[in-house]
């Protein structure tokens, strides 16, 4: 089906459910409303590429005009321009939609290999995703926070709520490589260590239904460094989901309760993401080799700090501005990202 058939299609999708709304009860006005304003944003588009072509056209047929031709050229060649950046606009709207794209995510920091340094290097990745959050005004809710007493951290975990916030953040689930000397280095020897990122989309309960005979929930005394007061009640609580083995533990709030509401939260994200990862594989290979499945195995991206540069294996992409991204200054890496997927998927749909 040819572009213009597509687009022909979702114009009258959209005059037959605004006329079906006109006589619809009240159980089916929520449900063609929502279609409906689903689709207006591909209207608003069609609508505009179809008034570009338009005025092309008619710029093109004046332009054997004598006196009109110096008018006519200017109009032309601004519409002629404009036609093809509508329609890449349109084919992207068109792609198949990542539900998960528009909501919330959970995001769990975690040092690998490199003992302390790679933890240290943890906490201060999770604050880089903590100021980037906040300059784009998304709420940064942390869920955990595992400190060592070296100043690093064991592991680190936050929900991120706003808008679009898993369309921009997916892509960073991987390994990170930091190449740097560490302040505990006498010899000033370059050091390599890992952390893992996982980014996984938050679950309604509409969207994961987990049993209570499916759980085991113990409690224990919760450790950290410095002796605080969670170290002295059973305020820690760890969840195993039976069917799957999937282990989330919790110890940040000194409540139980609190703790094993926040583990239930990222219980649910996390078996989530196991079924959405069943149901799009086939997608992900598609995608594979442009940007990465985002599997924890794959080191993604290398920060070298001796370098100054920040590189991303997937997309071959390096900025000499280590320090500002380390101040969560994302975005060029993650539009570039995004625009790698656009065009893969693009081109897996036989754009």
């Amino acid at each position: 089906m040819s572009l213009a058939e597509k687009l022909d299609r979702l114009l009258y999708r959209a005059d037959e459910l605004r006329a079906l709304l006109e006589t619809a009860d009240g159980a089916q006005v929520g449900q063609l409303s929502k279609e409906l304003a689903e689709l207006d944003p591909l209207v608003e588009k069609v609508t505009a590429l179809r008034q570009a072509q338009q005025a092309r056209d008619e710029a093109e047929a004046l332009l054997a005009d004598p006196e009109m031709r110096e008018l006519a050229e200017a109009e032309y060649y601004a519409q002629r321009d404009a036609v093809p950046v509508l329609e890449r606009e349109l084919q992207l709207l068109l792609l198949p939609r990542d539900a998960a794209d528009a909501g919330s995510a959970i995001l769990e920091v975690r040092p690998a290999a490199g003992g302390d340094e790679a933890g240290l290097f943890a906490a201060e990745l999770f604050g880089a995703y903590q100021r980037y959050a906040a300059g784009r005004g998304w709420r940064f809710g942390v869920l955990d926070y595992d400190d060592s007493e070296v100043g690093g951290i064991k592991g680190a975990v936050a929900e991120v709520e706003g808008q679009g916030v898993f369309a921009r953040l997916k892509f960073e689930s991987g390994v990170h490589r930091v190449q740097r000397v560490p302040a505990t280095e006498a010899q000033g020897r370059i050091h390599t260590s890992t952390v893992t990122v996982a980014v996984l989309p938050e679950a309604e309960d509409v969207d994961i239904q987990i049993q209570d005979a499916d759980l085991r929930i113990d409690t224990y005394r919760a450790s950290g460094a410095g002796g605080q007061h969670v170290n002295k009640t059973d305020s820690a609580v760890r969840i195993t989901h039976i069917p799957t083995g999937t282990v989330v533990a919790m110890q940040e709030e000194r409540s139980q309760h609190k703790n094993r509401a926040k583990a239930m939260k990222v219980l649910r994200a996390r078996l989530y993401e196991q079924q959405r990862s069943q149901v799009s594989a086939t997608r992900s290979a598609d995608r594979k080799a442009q940007v990465g499945t985002g599997d924890r195995s794959e080191r993604i991206r290398t920060y070298n700090f001796p370098q100054g540069r920040v590189t991303d294996h997937r997309i071959g992409l390096t900025l000499h501005k280590i320090e500002r991204v380390m101040q969560g200054e994302f975005d060029e890496i993650f539009d570039a990202l995004i625009a790698e997927d656009e065009a893969a998927r693009l081109a897996a749909e036989g754009v």
